[in-house]
């Protein structure tokens, strides 16, 4: 079960949303996680949206 997080850190680039728009979306003061839980089917970009940030504000728990 992986899940996603975004702290304080984000400065609402967009990048994450682009990069993997199922589970992130942009919010009125940082972009937010869509889901409680990231579906297998895309988990990959989750991680690729984490790689992509530049303030690295996602966090991810896949335990």
């Amino acid at each position: 079960m992986m899940k996603a997080y975004v702290n304080e850190e984000c400065i609402l680039c967009g990048l994450c949303a682009d990069a993997c728009p199922e589970v992130f979306e942009l919010g009125d003061e940082r972009a937010e996680v869509k889901v409680d839980e990231v579906p297998e089917e895309h988990e990959e970009c989750c991680h690729e949206a984490a790689d992509s940030c530049p303030t690295d504000a996602i966090e991810i728990d896949d335990d």
